[in-house]
């Protein structure tokens, strides 16, 4: 791979990466109800989704949901059910309820959980990168070395991408005082997930 072929994977994700999907929407839910630090839960499980989407499509698997559709429409379904079920969650809970718990280590694992599923069970991804990333690897050299360069570099603009979406719905919500305002922006944030439920089940 050249130096130029990786500037332009980098360019071409990165502006791909910015456009609002069901992950980017996940974490902006997140940072609207429970702030800034939900960045800690959700950052990394958008990463560790995007590795697993990336490796399962490098073993196969995304050659089965480009063939099999019957498969492609359960796992859409699946991941567009759980956003929808955890924006309804949201918006229902009264803060300091369970279903919206203080920012504490348990929430950060529950939110961890949360983005690695969405970012996983979206088939697009893993569709995505089958199709993607063999375009800027060298046929001439070894494939692997290249695949992990990419794979990892696409990981990283993910995890910074997430990480501003994350601080910048924070900040708006670190802006607004008084449990009033906070529940009116908290469910702003699960109807933001069920939007993105919705999405990504209509997403042909």
């Amino acid at each position: 791979m050249t130096l130029e072929a990786w500037l332009a994977f980098v360019l071409a994700a990165a502006v791909l990466l910015a456009i609002p999907g069901p992950t980017v929407m996940l974490v902006v839910g997140c940072a609207l109800a429970h702030g800034r630090r939900s960045a800690l839960g959700t950052v990394p499980g958008v990463a560790l989704g995007d590795l697993t989407a990336i490796t399962v499509s490098f073993i196969g698997l995304g050659a089965l949901l480009s063939a099999w559709p019957a498969v492609f429409g359960w796992v859409k379904w699946v991941g567009a059910a759980y956003l929808v079920l955890l924006g309804v969650r949201m918006w229902r809970a009264r803060p300091g309820d369970p279903a919206a718990p203080a920012l504490g280590g348990a929430s950060r694992r529950a939110m961890f959980r949360q983005a690695w599923t969405i970012t996983t069970l979206n088939p697009k991804s893993i569709l995505f990168f089958v199709a993607f990333l063999p375009q800027f690897i060298t046929p001439a050299r070894p494939p692997l070395p290249q695949m992990a360069i990419l794979g990892t570099t696409f990981v990283t603009l993910a995890a910074l991408n997430a990480s501003l979406y994350a601080l910048l719905a924070g900040a708006v919500r670190a802006r607004l005082n008084g449990q009033g305002t906070h529940k009116t922006v908290q469910r702003l944030g699960g109807s933001i997930l069920i939007g993105a439920g919705v999405f990504m089940a209509g997403w042909a």
